[in-house]
């Protein structure tokens, strides 16, 4: 099976340009995407999120999270850093849920329920598709973030570390090499 597509700036700003003006839920679903672009989530992990995980007791968007073992797919916790631009988007979605749902989980389909693992992946898999990303799949956000910091010179042990990796060879599976990164670093020279 190919591996999913990481997206440039232009695709990504494409996916939620697209999401937001065609989605029933626009600010829940782009939401859920940046949560795999901006902060590597997998999308069973984005489904687990409970309001408690992002919320300190004042309601403020907190800029740090932890994933508890039993929501991770490596049963071990790991610390998520939300970026200043999820955070201002997690407040506006926060802002915008006017009745918290009583299961507590921060994404919720349109009857109410918590999304599955499952449903979350085939509702951003349809996301993508409506945008029109060939090759794009719900593992997209989560690839394209580690191949971004890639390019910005993140080391593969701080990327191993941060995807909840075992092994960098795992992490390495994740990065697409392009021709800029080869670029960059002729110029190191």
């Amino acid at each position: 099976m190919a591996q999913a597509k990481t997206l440039n700036k232009t695709e990504l700003k494409q996916l939620l340009d697209v999401t937001n003006s065609c989605s029933r839920y626009p600010l829940r679903d782009s939401t859920m995407l940046l949560f795999t672009h901006l902060c590597g989530l997998r999308v069973g992990e984005v489904a687990a999120l409970r309001f408690d995980d992002v919320l300190d007791a004042n309601g403020t968007v907190r800029d740090e999270m932890t994933l508890d073992a039993a929501r991770t797919k490596s049963k071990r916790a790991r610390k998520i850093f939300l970026p200043k631009q999820m955070q201002r988007q997690l407040q506006a979605y926060v802002n915008s849920v006017t009745k918290r749902p009583q299961h507590g989980y921060l994404f919720s389909t349109q009857k109410s329920a918590r999304f599955s693992a499952n449903t979350a992946t085939q509702h951003l898999q349809r996301l993508y598709a409506r945008a029109g990303i060939a090759g794009a799949t719900s593992h997209s956000g989560r690839r394209t973030w580690l191949t971004t910091l890639s390019q910005k010179g993140v080391s593969v042990f701080v990327l191993a570390d941060m995807a909840g990796h075992a092994s960098i060879q795992t992490t390495q599976r994740y990065v697409t090499v392009n021709d800029e990164m080869k670029r960059n670093a002729a110029e190191l020279i």
